[in-house]
């Protein structure tokens, strides 16, 4: 997952560098709002990992979520950002009965730190789209 928003945020940042994608103010103000709202939902890795599952999955979510909230040429970065987590919505943090679970999954721990990771490396890239 990180990988993937790495990617995607050099691409990002490339466009912007080349003028091919011009930040208007609203959308920095989206940006800026963005990535406030990713920062508290994915806090650093000591609190996160110290969280129960069930408590980590929901701020995952909530992450997930702070990237429905925009349009324009935003949004489309933002949406191949949150296909790269859609993963996430099939896990589960409580134990569920054989044939109950809908097909969802409890993620491993390094898992939630991959998803954790990557939440934290677009809120950054979020930071530095800002900054050009």
């Amino acid at each position: 997952m990180r990988t993937t928003i790495e990617s995607l945020a050099d691409d990002a940042l490339r466009q912007i560098r080349d003028h091919e994608w011009e930040l208007t103010p609203a959308e920095r103000n989206l940006v800026t709002r963005a990535a406030a709202d990713l920062a508290a939902a994915v806090r650093a890795p000591e609190v996160q990992e110290a969280l129960p599952p069930l408590e980590r999955l929901e701020h995952l979510r909530e992450a997930l979520a702070v990237l429905a909230k925009v349009h324009g040429h935003l949004a489309w970065f933002l949406s191949s950002a949150s296909t790269v987590l859609v993963p996430l919505l099939q896990w589960r943090a409580l134990p569920a009965e054989p044939g109950h679970a809908f097909g969802t999954i409890e993620p491993t721990p390094a898992q939630y730190t991959e998803a954790e990771d990557a939440a934290r490396h677009l809120q950054a890239a979020l930071t530095r789209l800002t900054a050009t």
